[in-house]
């Protein structure tokens, strides 16, 4: 199978394209800059601009691209930078898409569990509104921004993730030093819930977006259990075998981490509802396994 793959050199791309060539796939890599290699084709999100000539012939196109959440403070520009790197590449990928003579199956594009904001304890599925703030509202137009290839008839899968249990790389990848030192603890009051899902899984999810026909829409790309930010962290320290007695009070965070800070004490109690009834089955259902899963190696 040919399967185009936008965001290709961030932690989740890069895993995918892995796992995808493992099994003898032709993947298309689209990248921002001059294309290097065979494998590469050229886009432009901000200008709109895709060449639609490396689209030809794939009958699966994987859109992952879009700034870090986490990799800067939340100024007024860096937050339109998340917001105009998803809506205007999305938009632009859909685009592209809906206009080749044949295109493809399936179009995956990026979202994430922000969409529902702070649910609390209450436990949310893909049946949920979205809720209020500035990733509840990047997500909606996010998702908006795909419906050129959903309006073309083209299966428009959402695949909104939480948070990726991973050692090489995001926000998990950042946690592992702090906690291998000794200094990891709980964030806050610690009772905010966290919905997070190992990077294999992730992989394994996507891929099973792609190959099942019956999905379209939104899928929550999440362990079946969310756990608390106390739970989570009790976890780190067991496995690692560190203390995990520190806390990071909420004012700390807010002063240091801006508006961010109500991404990290939000809560969202998200489930796979969809994933799981339509037979996806988890290798790593439980936060243990997932960490051990992180340190051992690269997921394929």
């Amino acid at each position: 199978m040919r399967i185009a793959v936008t965001g290709s050199t961030g932690l989740i791309g890069k895993a995918l394209v892995r796992s995808l060539r493992a099994d003898g796939h032709d993947v298309i890599r689209f990248v921002r800059r001059e294309p290097a290699a065979a494998d590469e084709a050229r886009w432009d999100p901000r200008r709109g601009e895709v060449d639609t000539a490396a689209l030809a012939g794939c009958a699966a196109v994987v859109h992952l691209a879009g700034a870090g959440i986490g990799e800067h403070r939340w100024t007024a520009a860096y937050k339109e930078e998340i917001r105009a790197s998803r809506v205007e590449g999305t938009a632009a990928m859909a685009r592209a898409v809906a206009a080749l003579a044949e295109p493809p199956a399936v179009f995956v594009s990026g979202s994430a569990v922000g969409y529902y904001g702070d649910t609390g304890d209450r436990p949310v599925d893909e049946t949920a509104p979205p809720g209020r703030g500035f990733l509840p509202e990047v997500c909606v137009e996010w998702e908006a921004a795909a419906d050129p290839a959903r309006r073309a008839g083209v299966r428009t899968v959402f695949a909104r993730t939480g948070l990726v249990v991973a050692g090489e790389g995001g926000a998990w990848g950042r946690m592992f030093p702090v906690f291998r030192a000794g200094i990891g603890g709980r964030l806050g009051s610690g009772r905010q819930y966290w919905s997070y899902i190992s990077l294999h899984d992730e992989v394994a999810a996507l891929r099973h977006l792609i190959d099942t026909p019956q999905l379209s829409g939104p899928v929550n790309l999440t362990a079946p259990e969310p756990l608390t930010n106390r739970e989570v962290t009790a976890a780190m320290g067991r496995v690692l075998r560190r203390p995990t007695l520190l806390t990071v009070p909420a004012p700390v965070l807010r002063v240091v981490l801006g508006e961010l800070s109500q991404d990290v004490l939000g809560s969202q109690r998200a489930r796979p509802a969809r994933l799981l009834e339509s037979g996806f089955v988890f290798r790593h259902p439980g936060i243990d396994d997932a960490i051990r899963a992180a340190l051992a190696r690269p997921a394929a």
